[in-house]
């Protein structure tokens, strides 16, 4: 395909139904402008009714196709595109990330961000604009980072930023992506998935080395009156399982809080508050709100991320990496571990064990490493997958911190077998889950060597009476379990050690049913346009 300039994207369906009529670009009336779009414009019905009083005609239904007509309204006006991006995006609410091109400059793409993640990588005579940086890793490792209301030109040879409020040009910070190629590409695996676990051999003790941004950290944390640790999906199920280390390990009540829920308790927030926000992108809309809601409430922010330079590190008071490599899967896997490890980190400095930490952290990475080398026990995982990719429910109990471990368990299986999966904290069941138990029934017990070991033999029991099916996570038999999936007998970073078994048994049952396993149905990691 012939061109110097291109724009693409794959649309994430919010404002109309899944057909080629709404598929990005959008074009304006005259089919000179056209726009790829991520976010959603809350004010698009009025601005729609607007347009088409002045004679604007629509051809979807998406909100997205405001945007060039908006772009043209004004561009008829001013003959300056940059000036019509500015007054467009001063009409638009919402979050958004959008390119624009014009026929009358082919030479330029226009990049708008607010709210919603743009990342531009500068190449030697070519550059690249996505919403995150494995769509270009390839070509460049030099990046910038767009703010909220900035405006790029990009060329093929410069790329100048401004701000769309003041219309000033901004000097931005060049990024030097810590990647390597090969990290952005399968290295000989079937799938992403497949790789990112396996990676979980190293990638673990990539958290180390961080002393000093850990002792900072922890001195926010010393001079907190409240602590909160905000995230979303597998991110949260992390800070879960990190609240209980900070009250068993160091006596602090930290608080996991939904990112989409954290409006709801925002009052509770004030100056006096400590926020630890944790994002695998640094991106994550709910994220970014959540914190910039706590910042105007006084409140310090310590992010915890992997991409660096993302919005969450630039906008935190201070900021951790987990240094895990881009995750091009859509499932998050060995981000969920770093993270539990950098926590775990955190946690033991308050308490002054900050080297022994590092020591178990090591220790851990060895046992998954043995785990995901152990070819009886991907071949015991294979089985199992092979017996349960029929069912139509799975369910996973746990105690204490696995809890958190089912959960996550849980959302492994949904996201990529379409299997419907739930966690529940073990002795929840008498209160309603075991009405949901049937003859056959599948549940796997997670059973660390800890003080909760008993208590949930005793759950599976419960639940085996009533004709349930028992899969066991534990380093030895018990007479309850009709399968066992043998794991170490690590105690006190259990959630890292016994999230591996569940990762591989998600994998495997969506080989076993079929479906597609880096891109699973309805869901996305990030939406790209290039």
């Amino acid at each position: 395909m012939d061109g110097k300039l291109a724009i693409s994207h794959t649309r994430w369906a919010t404002h109309g139904a899944v057909t080629q009529t709404n598929a990005h670009p959008h074009i304006s009336c005259n089919g000179r402008i056209a726009v790829v779009h991520n976010g959603i414009i809350e004010n698009y019905i009025d601005l729609k009714r607007e347009l088409i009083s002045l004679g604007h005609k629509f051809r979807s239904e998406t909100d997205t196709e405001v945007i060039p007509h908006l772009i043209e309204e004004f561009y008829r006006k001013t003959g300056d595109p940059l000036k019509a991006i500015f007054m467009a995006v001063s009409k638009l609410d919402g979050s958004f990330a959008f390119l624009a091109i014009f026929e009358d400059h082919p030479d330029r793409i226009f990049a708008v961000r607010y709210k919603s993640p743009l990342v531009i990588g500068l190449g030697d005579g070519e550059n690249f604009v996505a919403s995150d940086v494995p769509a270009f890793l390839k070509y460049t490792k030099k990046v910038i980072f767009l703010d909220d209301m900035e405006v790029a030109v990009i060329s093929r040879n410069s790329v100048e930023v401004f701000n769309s409020l003041t219309r000033e040009k901004v000097d931005k910070e060049i990024y030097i992506v810590p990647w390597s190629v090969e990290d952005a590409e399968r290295g000989g695996y079937p799938h992403f998935m497949m790789k990112e676990i396996m990676e979980q051999r190293f990638t673990i003790t990539r958290v180390l080395g961080q002393d000093d941004r850990i002792r900072e950290a922890s001195q926010l944390i010393k001079d907190a009156q409240k602590v909160f640790l905000v995230a979303a999906g597998t991110s949260y199920h992390a800070c879960l399982a990190s609240s209980y280390w900070f009250a068993e390990i160091a006596g602090v009540n930290a608080r996991a809080v939904l990112a989409s829920e954290f409006p709801s308790i925002s009052k509770l927030v004030d100056d006096k508050s400590l926020v630890i926000a944790v994002s695998q992108s640094g991106e994550t809309a709910d994220v970014l709100e959540s914190v910039r809601m706590a910042k105007k409430r006084g409140s310090k922010i310590l992010g915890i991320v992997n991409v660096v330079g993302s919005s969450l590190m630039r906008i935190s008071d201070a900021f951790l990496t987990i240094n895990a490599g881009p995750e091009i899967c859509v499932l998050a896997t060995k981000s969920y571990t770093s993270q539990l490890a950098i926590l775990y980190l955190l946690v033991n400095d308050l308490v002054g064990r900050l080297e022994n930490a590092k020591e178990e952290i090591k220790r851990a990475e060895t046992l998954v490493a043995h785990m995901l080398e152990s070819e009886a026990l991907l071949k015991d995982i294979r089985r199992i997958a092979k017996d349960l990719s029929a069912s139509e429910h799975i369910f996973l109990i746990g105690r204490g911190i696995s809890y958190a471990t089912s959960l996550e368990g849980a959302l492994k299986i949904k996201e990529v077998s379409y299997i419907h999966a739930e966690g529940f904290a073990g002795g929840e069941l008498k209160h309603g889950t075991l009405a949901l138990i049937e003859e056959g029934t599948p549940c796997i017990a997670i059973v660390p060597e800890d003080e909760t070991k008993d208590q949930t033999l005793g759950n599976a029991m419960e639940i085996k009476a009533r004709g349930g099916y028992i899969i066991g996570l534990s380093n030895e038999e018990h007479v309850v379990f009709d399968e066992l999936i043998r794991t170490p007998s690590e105690t006190s970073l259990s959630p890292i050690v016994m999230i591996i078994p569940l990762q591989l048994l998600a994998y495997y049952l969506a080989l076993e049913r079929g479906c597609n396993v880096d891109q699973p149905r309805n869901l996305a990691k990030s939406v790209t346009v290039l």
